[in-house]
């Protein structure tokens, strides 16, 4: 039998319960701690899925048998467990946005570097199918050249968790859910030439973002909410001989292609958390197979949307005050 891949989970909130029991359904990998600031939440966690729970992140992160650590608290907290984690040389799977800013987030990948130890962002959206699906399709000019692409996605805060009001956990639409449009225009068409950003601004968070991405021959519009539900989720990407549609962004389960000649409909299963778990399958073959960095998320990637999203807060005035 194939030994179990054995994970510290740092952070044990909703997402953290929700991907626990996924993976370990599967019966690939296993948990062997566990760490957040809540002991008693931590043991709650521990208790239900067969854990270690500690006081201290770093007695987690150096728990005997762990294969590596997935930081899954609130952005604030990502580079001080990831940072932990890498000086001890553990692997490291850390939830998007990767960082506060693009300052911590080079200073990860050189730490990772230096102890030749592997770093992944969990941006979950390119390990699976369909996005990779719409890449292969735009790569080869199925649809000729682009026209215009419109990223969507909305979502109604008061339905989601505390974290995404809170100023001092870098709250607010960009970090959170406007990361995914931004990384799929990205991996679709590189980094953009020119970036123009308007946001809402309000108690201290971004509540609403529009941003435009200027290429060469092509604009991509952004539009990310975290107040108004009214747009849903949509991708729509525009050629010369037709278009790719999606209804969702973060994580598609069905996406479209029509042109005069050509129409296609890729499905694929999302139920009982799949692509959670061809996430964490993935990364975990990555590790065993000795990779620095994912084939599907590489640092530099993560680096430039990290960047991306600096330039954002700087034309739209967010500045993250007073960070627990």
């Amino acid at each position: 039998m194939e030994k179990l891949f054995n994970w510290c989970f740092i952070g044990t909130g909703k997402l953290a319960n929700k991907i626990a029991k996924v993976i370990l359904s599967s019966g690939h990998h296993k948990i062997v701690s566990c760490y957040t600031r809540n002991y008693e939440k931590c043991c709650d966690f521990a208790n239900k899925f067969n854990a270690k729970p500690f006081k201290n992140a770093e007695d987690a992160i150096k728990c005997e048998g762990v294969d590596a650590v997935y930081v899954v608290t609130p952005h604030n907290a990502h580079y001080r467990f990831a940072k932990i984690a890498l000086e001890n040389k553990i692997p490291v799977l850390c939830e998007k946005a990767f960082t506060i800013n693009k300052e911590e987030a080079k200073d990860l990948i050189e730490i990772a570097s230096k102890n030749n130890v592997y770093l992944c962002e969990a941006m979950w959206t390119w390990f699976n199918e369909p996005a990779l699906k719409m890449k292969k399709w735009v790569n080869d000019k199925v649809i000729g050249n682009i026209d215009y692409a419109f990223f969507n996605y909305h979502l109604n805060s008061k339905n989601y968790a505390p974290r995404v009001a809170d100023p001092k956990r870098g709250g607010g639409a960009l970090l959170d859910i406007t990361v995914y449009p931004i990384a799929f225009s990205y991996y679709l068409f590189g980094y953009p030439k020119n970036i123009i950003a308007k946001a809402k601004l309000g108690n201290g968070i971004d509540l609403i973002d529009d941003i435009t991405f200027k290429y060469d021959d092509f604009d991509v519009d952004i539009s990310a909410s975290i107040v108004d539900f009214k747009g849903l989720e949509k991708i729509k990407i525009v050629g010369k001989d037709g278009k790719i549609l999606s209804r969702s962004i973060h994580c598609p389960s069905k996406v479209k292609l029509k042109t005069k000649n050509r129409k296609e409909v890729f499905n694929y299963d999302t139920s009982n958390g799949r692509p959670y778990l061809v996430q964490f399958d993935t990364v975990a073959s990555e590790i065993k197979e000795g990779l620095k960095q994912s084939r599907y998320i590489p640092l530099k990637n993560t680096y430039d949307i990290m960047e991306i999203m600096d330039e954002i807060r700087n034309q739209i005035g967010l500045v993250y005050n007073n960070l627990e």
